[in-house]
C-alpha cells in the first residue's frame, strides 16, 4: 500500500518541477545528472515490484535490459523478466533509427506503464541511464517512480574521459568499472593512453619485446618531481589482445567507444628500450623512470619507423573498431631531430623547412597510412605545428588557443583545456589533500567551464565536437585515488557535456548532487567530498573584514575554534561571519550525525593595518595567476605549493601596488611574501622596495632588499621608526632572465609575490 507521506512528497516535488524555469531549478524535481533537455513532471507514479516485467525484442535493447537488471536486483533481491511482450506494469524498451539524434530518447512514467523510447538503441540506453536516476537508492522490496515525461538528447557528440595507464596500469576489472561509470553519467568515449615513456601497455604479437621490456621500468619516482627520488621497485603491466577486446566489447554494451593512443614521434622511450634502432642515437636506452618529457624519440629519417608504427597500428586497428585512432603528437622534443643525419637528410629530401615542419612530415605520413584503412586520427595540439594534417581532428590541451585554431581551419576539435579538464589537479586547498601534479581545478570550476570558444563564429563553433577529462597518473598509483580525482568533477563535465547550455544551473546541480552520490556508494566508488565540506568566504565591509563558512552537506553542522584546537561537536557552532580582528587560526569542521565529514577547514589569518583595505596594482598578473587584488590583504599567505590562488604570478614585468590605508596613520613595520622555487623556475626578485606617502602623491623609499637567498617563501619585512602614512607602495622588480643552466624555463623566470602586511 502506498505511504501517503511518501506519495505526498512525491506530488509536492512534482508540483515544483512544473514551474521549472530554465533560470531557476527548485528542489523535489528530478534529481537526475546530467539534467535533461526537457521535463514535464506530473502527479502519476509507477510502483516497480516484483511483477513488474522489462519489454525488449532487439537484441541491443535486451542487453540494456540486463544492465538495468543488474541495478534494480541491487535494489531490491530480485531481477525483473524480460519478455518481448507485456501488458500493464511494464518498462517497455523500444529503439528507431532515427539518426538526426541518434543518441535522443523520450522516456514516459504513467501509473501502469514505464516507456523509453530511443531513437536508436544508443539513445534507449541513455533513458534507462536516467530511468535508473529516477528509482529511489534505498533498498526495498517494491519502489515508487514519480510520474511525467522526459524528452532528451545531447549537446555534445563527444563526450570523452581518458585515462593514463602508461605512468601507472590499472587491471581490466576497474578499466570496466571506469567505463561503467562513464556510461552511468552519458559519456560515450574511453580515450585509453596506452604508450608512454614509461611504460608500453598493450601486445604487439609481431614486436614481443614490446611487451618484455617495454612494458617494464626498474622504477619508479615518488613523491614531489622536484625531489627527484625512487622507490627501487620494478613496475610492469601490460593489456593482452584477449583483454582488450573483452575491454571493448564491454565498452560497446555501454554505448561507449574506445579510441585508443599509441604514442608518436614522442613520448617513446619505452618502445625504443625494446627496438633502439628506432632511435637516432641508436641507444641503449631504458624504460623511462623518472615523469616529464625525455629528448630521444621515433627517428624521423628512418623508414623502419614507419614500418614498425604501421605493424603496430595494423594491430591495432584489429582490436578497435573505433573510427578515430590518436596518435599523441604533443611535447615532442626536437634537439635529436637537429643532430641526426637521417632526420636532417628527410628534411632536405622533402624541403621541409625545419623540425617542426619535420613533425608535421611525420603525423601527415601515418596519417595517410590511416586513412588508407578507412581510419582517422586524432592528435594533441601540437600537430598544428608546422602544419595541420589534412583530415586530423585536434585536442586542444594547452589552453584554448589550438581548438580555436582548429576550428577557424574547419577542423574538428575536441577541447580538454588544462585549466578545466585536466583531473590530475588538485581539488582542495586543504593541507591534507593527497600529492597532484599541481594546478587547481574545483567541481565548480569544471561545471563553469563553456567549450565553444567566444572567439569563434556559429559556423566556426560546429566544429567544436565535445570535450574530454583528462586523467594522466604519474601521482595516481591505485584505483581509490583515480575514482578520488574523477568524481564528482566527472559529473560535473557530463552536464557540461549533455545538458543545454541554459538549463545550467550550479546550486541546483551541487543538490542533486547530494542524492547521486548515494549512487556512487552502491557502486562503491571513493569520489572525493570537497563540495559538501567546509568553504570559507572572505568578505570586507566597512574595511573591517569577516569570514563566512558554508557546507553544501545535507543535515551537515559546521563547528570552529579560532585557537588553533581541532573543532569538535562541542566547540562553537557556527551561526554568523566570523569577524577577523586579530592574528588568529580560524579551524572549521561539517559534522553529520556527530560525525565530521570531509577534509577541515583550516587558515591562518595575520591581522594587520592593510587588511581588508583598498589595493591598486601597477600591472596585471599573468592569466594563469591572477587573483582579484584584494587577495593582497585578506590575511592568508599562500602556499608553497602556489595552486591556491593566493600568488601573484608575473612573467613578463615587475610587480606594483599601492594600498590605501584609508586615513594618515602611525606605522613602524612593512612585509611582502616572495616565493623562491628554482624547480619550477620561479626566481628571487631583483629588488623589493617599500614607499609611503601620506597624501598619495609624495612617496618616500624606506626600504629596500636586493639580496634573497631562501627556497620557499621569504617574507621580506622591514621594521623602522614609526613614520605616518596613509598610502604604502610596494615595489618587487623581477629577475629578468634566468640563470644559466636553467634548463626548460625558457627565457623568463617566474615572479610570484603575495600578502601584504602593515602594522
Amino acid at each position: 500500500m502506498k505511504s501517503i507521506s511518501y506519495l505526498c512528497m512525491i506530488l509536492i516535488g512534482l508540483c515544483c518541477a512544473c514551474a521549472t524555469t530554465n533560470e531557476e531549478i527548485p528542489k523535489g524535481h528530478f534529481n537526475v545528472i546530467p539534467l535533461p533537455a526537457n521535463i514535464q513532471a506530473n502527479s502519476d507514479s509507477f510502483l516497480l515490484d516484483k511483477h513488474t516485467v522489462i519489454v525488449a525484442s532487439e537484441p541491443a535493447d535486451i542487453t540494456t535490459a540486463s544492465l538495468l537488471n543488474t541495478w534494480i536486483k541491487e535494489l531490491t533481491g530480485y531481477e525483473l523478466e524480460v519478455k518481448k511482450e507485456a501488458g500493464d506494469n511494464a518498462i517497455t524498451l523500444h529503439s528507431g533509427s532515427d539518426s538526426t539524434q541518434p543518441e535522443g530518447y523520450t522516456l514516459k512514467v504513467g501509473n501502469h506503464q514505464i516507456t523509453i523510447q530511443g531513437n536508436t538503441s544508443s539513445g534507449t540506453f541513455y533513458g534507462v541511464q536516467t530511468l535508473i536516476q529516477l528509482i529511489p537508492v534505498a533498498k526495498a522490496k517494491a519502489m515508487y517512480i514519480p510520474g511525467g515525461e522526459i524528452t532528451d538528447s545531447p549537446r555534445f557528440a563527444y563526450r570523452g574521459l581518458h585515462l593514463d595507464v602508461g605512468r601507472h596500469f590499472f587491471p581490466v576489472a576497474f578499466i570496466k568499472k571506469y567505463i561503467d561509470l562513464m556510461a552511468m553519467h552519458k559519456f560515450n568515449t574511453f580515450h585509453w593512453h596506452l604508450t608512454e615513456d614509461q611504460g608500453w601497455r598493450i601486445e604487439i604479437r609481431k614486436y614481443p619485446r614490446l611487451q618484455e621490456i617495454a612494458s617494464k621500468r626498474k622504477e619508479t619516482m615518488k613523491g614531489r618531481y622536484a625531489d627527484n627520488q625512487f622507490d627501487g621497485k620494478p613496475y610492469g603491466g601490460y593489456y593482452t589482445q584477449e583483454e582488450v577486446r573483452e575491454v571493448v566489447k564491454y565498452a560497446q554494451d555501454h554505448f561507449v567507444t574506445v579510441i585508443p593512443e599509441i604514442e608518436m614521434p614522442g613520448h617513446s622511450l619505452a618502445a625504443l628500450a625494446a627496438y633502439p634502432n628506432l632511435g637516432c642515437t641508436g641507444g641503449p636506452y631504458e624504460t623511462g623512470t623518472r615523469w616529464g618529457v625525455y629528448d630521444d624519440v621515433y627517428c624521423a629519417g628512418n623508414d623502419s619507423v614507419f614500418l614498425f608504427l604501421q605493424d603496430v597500428l595494423d594491430e591495432v586497428m584489429t582490436l578497435f573498431p573505433s573510427k578515430y585512432i590518436h596518435i599523441g603528437g604533443d611535447e615532442c622534443p626536437k634537439v635529436r631531430w637537429e643532430k641526426c643525419p637521417k632526420c636532417q637528410a628527410r628534411m632536405k629530401q622533402e624541403g621541409l623547412k625545419n623540425e617542426h615542419a619535420l613533425q608535421s612530415y611525420f603525423i601527415q605520413r601515418i596519417e595517410k597510412y590511416l586513412n588508407s584503412k578507412g581510419r582517422q586520427i586524432i592528435g594533441w595540439d601540437e600537430i598544428l605545428e608546422g602544419g595541420l594534417a589534412p583530415n586530423a581532428t585536434v585536442m586542444s590541451w594547452r589552453g584554448i588557443e589550438g581548438g580555436i585554431a582548429a576550428a577557424k581551419q574547419h577542423h574538428d576539435v575536441i577541447m580538454t583545456p588544462g585549466d578545466y579538464c585536466y583531473f590530475d589537479h588538485y581539488q582542495s586547498r586543504s593541507a591534507n589533500e593527497p600529492l597532484a601534479i599541481g594546478g587547481y581545478l574545483p567541481v565548480k570550476k569544471v561545471y563553469e567551464y563553456e567549450p565553444v570558444p567566444a572567439a569563434l563564429t556559429q559556423e566556426e563553433g560546429k566544429y567544436i565536437k565535445g570535450a574530454q577529462a583528462n586523467l594522466w597518473t604519474e601521482y595516481i598509483a591505485n584505483s581509490d585515488y583515480l575514482e578520488y580525482m574523477a568524481y564528482p568533477r566527472a559529473a560535473a563535465l557530463a552536464e557540461v557535456l549533455w545538458t543545454p547550455a541554459s538549463r545550467k544551473n550550479y546550486d541546483d546541480f551541487v543538490n542533486r548532487l547530494k542524492e547521486h552520490v548515494a549512487r556512487l556508494d552502491k557502486k562503491k566508488v571513493n569520489y572525493a567530498k570537497h563540495v559538501f565540506e567546509v568553504t570559507g568566504k572572505i568578505t570586507v565591509k566597512d574595511s573591517k573584514e569577516s569570514l563566512t563558512l558554508d557546507s553544501k552537506l545535507n543535515g551537515g553542522k559546521i563547528f570552529f575554534t579560532t585557537d588553533s584546537t581541532a573543532p569538535t561537536p562541542q566547540s562553537t557552532p557556527y551561526t554568523q561571519p566570523v569577524a577577523i580582528e586579530k592574528t588568529m587560526t580560524i579551524r572549521a569542521q561539517v559534522f553529520q550525525d556527530n560525525k565530521p565529514f570531509g577534509n577541515e577547514y583550516n587558515q591562518r589569518f595575520v591581522y594587520s593595518k592593510a587588511l581588508g583595505r583598498q589595493v591598486k596594482l601597477g600591472a596585471e598578473a599573468d592569466q594563469a595567476y591572477r587573483p582579484s587584488a584584494e587577495v593582497l590583504v585578506n590575511g592568508i599567505r599562500g602556499s608553497e605549493s602556489y595552486n591556491d590562488n593566493e600568488w601573484f604570478g608575473y612573467k613578463n614585468s615587475d610587480f606594483e601596488a599601492v594600498v590605501d590605508l584609508d586615513s594618515v596613520q602611525p606605522i613602524s613595520s612593512i612585509g611582502i611574501g616572495v616565493l623562491v622555487n628554482k624547480n619550477d623556475w620561479i626566481y628571487p626578485p631583483k629588488q623589493v622596495s617599500f614607499s609611503v606617502s601620506e597624501d598619495g602623491k609624495n612617496y618616500k623609499t624606506i626600504f629596500q632588499q636586493t639580496t634573497f637567498s631562501q627556497q620557499g617563501i621569504n617574507n621580506v619585512r622591514s621594521v623602522f621608526a614609526t613614520v605616518n602614512a596613509r598610502f604604502v607602495k610596494v615595489t618587487v622588480q623581477r629577475f629578468g632572465k634566468i640563470p644559466a643552466g636553467a634548463e626548460g624555463a625558457g627565457d623568463q623566470a617566474w615572479l610570484m609575490v603575495d600578502e601584504l602586511e602593515v602594522q
